[in-house]
């Protein structure tokens, strides 16, 4: 098989001195000690990670700078596609709870390379893997109305959830049918005993059952603070026979998994994992739906 040019359809570059989360006092995280990456990640070390490995186009995913800030972060990763040319698309950050968000994501939208919106619903009962203040956040008719505005910018809506949490997802996707979602890092399957497997199987059929929903296979490593294929292999798998190869999309999640890998042996190993698939379906993954979803 040809070498499949590659969208990277998650990762993340950025100025320390604009991140909360990763300067102050080292507090724990989901993916473990963080000391690596507390500093920039600026475009060019990216490319040179990404070095050999067919990537053609990028999407960067916001990273959560300071309150009252998404804007200036978008505007920032433009200039810095302008400068660059890279990333590609940008999918930035708006509090959908906000009654003013509309005015925000209008701006947003404005920007050429803007191409979706995240506000991170994921909540656990373990501390560490939380980052809302409770599960049912996306049920609130103050925060729907501001999900709403996304439709008028054919903006996509990332949403990262636990397996606790796909009913409503699944709910939220069908009651707006004309928003796309693309669901991030598989469902974080973080629970992987016989339970947990079972529950997070449950839910990604429900979130499959809507047909704007979409996943991106990303973040495999972030459980086990390691690039394996054998964690990846199943998840992987078990996600394509769920959604289609049609509605699955790769992402790095770079740098947060460089704490453990690099970026050559994350892509390699994912293109042996799918190497089940026909070629047409390996493409779909590696490019042709984030191109088409990102339009890029």
């Amino acid at each position: 098989m040809q070498p499949v040019p590659t969208i990277d359809a998650h990762h993340h570059i950025w100025r320390l001195h604009d991140l909360t989360w990763l300067s102050g006092p080292q507090v724990p995280r989901i993916f473990g000690p963080y000391d690596a990456i507390r500093r920039d990640y600026p475009i060019e070390e990216f490319r040179a990670d990404t070095a050999g490995c067919d990537i053609v186009k990028s999407v960067y995913v916001q990273t959560n700078w300071p309150a009252g800030q998404s804007y200036d972060e978008a505007r920032w990763v433009q200039s810095v596609a302008d400068a660059t040319g890279w990333p590609h698309a940008n999918v930035a950050h708006a509090d959908l709870s906000d009654p003013d968000c509309g005015a925000l994501i209008k701006r947003l939208a404005d920007l050429p390379i803007t191409r979706g919106i995240r506000q991170q619903l994921h909540w656990h009962e373990n501390p560490q893997y939380r980052f809302a203040p409770r599960p049912d956040v996306m049920n609130d008719a103050d925060w729907r109305r501001g999900l709403a505005h996304l439709a008028k910018y054919n903006l996509v809506f990332e949403i990262q959830l636990f397996a606790s949490q796909m009913q409503d997802g699944a709910a939220l996707a069908r009651a707006f049918p004309d928003i796309v979602f693309v669901l991030e890092h598989a469902g974080m399957l973080e629970d992987m005993s016989e339970h947990g497997w079972r529950q997070w199987r449950a839910g990604m059929q429900a979130l499959a059952a809507e047909p704007n929903m979409h996943v991106k296979l990303s973040g495999l490593g972030t459980f086990v603070h390691a690039c394996r294929s054998d964690v990846m292999e199943p998840i992987i798998k078990e996600t394509v026979s769920i959604f289609g190869a049609g509605r699955c999309l790769y992402g790095s999640n770079f740098p947060i998994e460089k704490l453990w890998t690099d970026y050559t042996s994350l892509y390699r190993t994912f293109r042996s994992v799918i190497g089940y698939l026909g070629e047409s379906e390996q493409r779909a993954i590696l490019h042709d739906n984030a191109a088409r979803l990102y339009r890029i």
